[in-house]
């Protein structure tokens, strides 16, 4: 079991933004690694009701299940429980998620059973994550029902310095920003 928190910044980007953004840091397809993304949520969407949100992500090698919490302050808390690759797939397939762990305590603590939790949407996403002087970026090209898109993250560890950060390597790279919905949310509208 892990606790971390997230800060990041993000923006959408076109086709032509994702490629140049490819270009200025040398970036090719053994760069980018493929992981699957699959959301939960109750019937009654008491996750979402909440501002959570609930993954189980597939790794070539591995899984790993993690409930995002808001922070008070800034950010995100992340929760999660290492999965082994079969495990995360057992689960994906059953469209369930672990009754025991750190995850699952944090959904009990607020009454919300774990079996109680359903597959509500899928993505795969092809993600190059490296370090920058800003923080950590990830450039990625999601594909989930009929849509397929491009997206900018970074990763920060302070929210006032990482919001300077974001618009300077937006203006650096050249790039327009366009608002970000959550992964979860895109997916969810094409399901």
């Amino acid at each position: 079991m892990s606790k971390s928190r997230e800060i990041e910044f993000k923006t959408m980007l076109t086709e032509a933004e994702f490629g140049q953004v490819k270009e200025a840091y040398h970036l090719n397809d053994e760069n980018f690694k493929s992981q699957t993304n699959c959301y939960f949520d109750t019937v009654d969407q008491k996750l979402k009701k909440l501002g959570w949100g609930l993954r189980i992500r597939l790794f070539a090698d591995r899984g790993e299940l993690t409930l995002k919490v808001p922070a008070k302050d800034v950010g995100l808390w992340e929760i999660t429980d290492s999965l082994t690759l079969r495990q995360a797939t057992f689960l994906r397939e059953q469209g369930q998620i672990l009754t025991e762990g750190a995850v699952a305590n944090q959904l009990q603590n607020h009454h919300i059973a774990p079996k109680d939790l359903l597959l509500i949407a899928d993505l795969t996403t092809m993600r190059a994550e490296f370090p920058v002087k800003e923080g950590l970026l990830a450039l990625d090209e999601n594909f989930y029902g009929q849509l397929h898109d491009y997206e900018l993250e970074l990763e920060v560890t302070d929210a006032t310095i990482g919001t300077e950060a974001f618009h300077a390597l937006l203006t650096q790279l050249g790039l327009t920003y366009r608002p970000a919905e959550n992964k979860i949310t895109r997916a969810i509208k094409e399901t």
